[in-house]
């Protein structure tokens, strides 16, 4: 498989990911935001803090996930992703979920590729 190829299926991959993540997240929003808020309630962080975050979370991640599945303006989606993991991590520690932060980092390590492999990016939007 070619590097191309492989870089194709890794921001796919990583798009499906994250759009699905914020479609199943957007159906049930309220609820979502809650539970993630309730789930912070120990974390120092200021609750209208997170509850902001958690309701603008689903909505970064379906317009980051849908820009890496169609591969328009690939290198600030993929950027934007890493961003928003590093807000994760930095929330996950908070409320000491190193399992979670485990996950995320092999997210963060997968923008990573998409970032510094984006001269692979060929067969996307952005090529056209």
């Amino acid at each position: 498989m070619s590097k191309k190829t492989g870089y194709f299926f890794l921001r796919i991959s990583m798009g499906i990911n994250f759009f699905g993540h914020g479609l199943v997240r957007l159906t049930k929003l309220q609820d979502f935001a809650d539970g993630m808020t309730a789930g912070f309630e120990k974390s120092w962080l200021p609750q209208v803090l997170v509850h902001a975050f958690s309701t603008a979370l689903p909505f970064l991640e379906f317009t980051i996930g849908l820009l890496l599945m169609i591969g328009f303006k690939t290198r600030v989606a993929a950027m934007s992703g890493a961003s928003l993991i590093v807000l994760l991590l930095f929330g996950s520690s908070t409320v000491e979920n190193w399992e979670a932060m485990g996950i995320q980092m092999i997210y963060a390590g997968l923008f990573y590729m998409l970032i510094s492999k984006i001269e692979d990016n060929n067969l996307a939007v952005d090529r056209k």
